[in-house]
C-alpha cells in the first residue's frame, strides 16, 4: 500500500526529511515505525520505542495498534512542550 510519511519539529531536523510517499506492506503504525527504523543509522535512533514520539493517521492522535490503509497519511513528532 502506498502510504505519505510526515516528519515534524526535532525529528524533521534529526531525519532531514519533511515528508516522502512509500510503499509498505506494514499493518499497523507500529510495524511502519519499525521498517523505518529498520533503515539503521539516524533512524534507528530517532523512532527508538523508547523515545517519546508521537504518531498520527489521518490527522488524528494514535496509538502503534492503528491499522494502517492504503493512501493513509501518518505523522511523527515529538511531544510538544510548552514553556
Amino acid at each position: 500500500m502506498r502510504i505519505t510519511v510526515k516528519y515534524f519539529a526535532a525529528l524533521r531536523e534529526q531525519l532531514g526529511v519533511a515528508e516522502e510517499v512509500l510503499d509498505s506492506e506494514a499493518a499497523t503504525l507500529g510495524a511502519l515505525r519499525e521498517q523505518l527504523r529498520g533503515r539503521g543509522g539516524v533512524w534507528l535512533a530517532a523512532l527508538d520505542p523508547q523515545r517519546p514520539v508521537r504518531m498520527a493517521l489521518d490527522q488524528a492522535m494514535a496509538g502503534a495498534d492503528a491499522a494502517l490503509h492504503d493512501g493513509a497519511e501518518v505523522a511523527f513528532f515529538p511531544p510538544v512542550t510548552g514553556g
